[in-house]
């Protein structure tokens, strides 16, 4: 099962022109590594903004693409950092397995 909704990516893709996207995919496969290491760190920090907004961030670039399931494991982990909950047991995990599977889609989506 695609982890990229093709319709969106094409809308995406329509919009903002060929040369563009290869740009955007590489920035989201250069910046997710970061926001999950910012997220990590946070955690480890119990500092619950930091967790948030990076969740946040990761969301809203996961959306962009079509990456629903993605997207959707983002918004817990950042509504659970907006309810002040860090005790989020393997959600960071499975979100960094998912965010892998999406950059391993978009490595091969690039045009």
């Amino acid at each position: 099962m695609p982890e990229i909704d093709k319709t969106a990516f094409e809308e995406l893709k329509q919009m903002s022109g060929t040369d563009f996207i290869n740009e955007l995919i590489d920035a989201f496969l250069e910046d997710g590594p970061n926001m999950l290491h910012q997220m990590e760190a946070a955690l480890a920090a119990r500092d619950v903004e930091s967790f948030r907004r990076n969740a946040h961030s990761l969301k809203s670039n996961a959306n962009t693409f079509g990456a629903q399931e993605l997207g959707a494991l983002a918004r817990e982990l950042e509504m659970m950092g907006r309810e002040n909950n860090l005790d989020i047991g393997n959600k960071l995990q499975v979100l960094k397995e998912a965010f892998g599977k999406v950059a391993d889609e978009l490595v091969g989506m690039r045009v």
